[in-house]
């Protein structure tokens, strides 16, 4: 078993969907759109992996004050292969403006990671 996507539901959907096809090389399949419900969807790819990230919009979607520590699915991880790859990608993240809540650093449990803030106050971990 494997997991093939996870969902996201977004306000920016285009803004998004740039945001992981220019710091994270995501492929981008055309725009889903349902004009009966409103739902507009974009399916993207990324090198080296099955798991697909699913960006979707709809008229019901609200910016609703977040908790990071709240319960329920919390960040989204990418690995890119390096120590160095992780520092550059966290270096050109927070020369874009978003905030880095830690690292790039050796976790507790051995791992080579940074946490980002991303678009939409998504939190992204980035590990070799």
């Amino acid at each position: 078993m494997k997991i093939d996507h996870v969902a996201l539901y977004c306000l920016n959907l285009e803004g998004m969907r740039k945001f992981f096809i220019r710091y994270f090389h995501g492929v981008s399949n055309g725009m889903y759109h349902n004009p009966k419900t409103g739902l507009k969807t974009y399916m993207l790819s990324f090198e080296n992996s099955d798991a697909r990230l699913e960006l979707m919009t709809r008229p019901e979607v609200k910016d609703e004050e977040e908790n990071i520590y709240r319960q329920g699915f919390i960040h989204l991880s990418f690995s890119v292969g390096s120590k160095e790859k992780v520092d550059c990608l966290t270096k050109a993240l927070n020369e874009a403006g978003y905030q880095v809540l830690s690292g790039p650093r050796i976790t507790g449990d051995g791992y080579y990671e940074s946490c980002i803030v991303g678009p939409e106050n998504l939190l992204l971990e980035i590990t070799v």
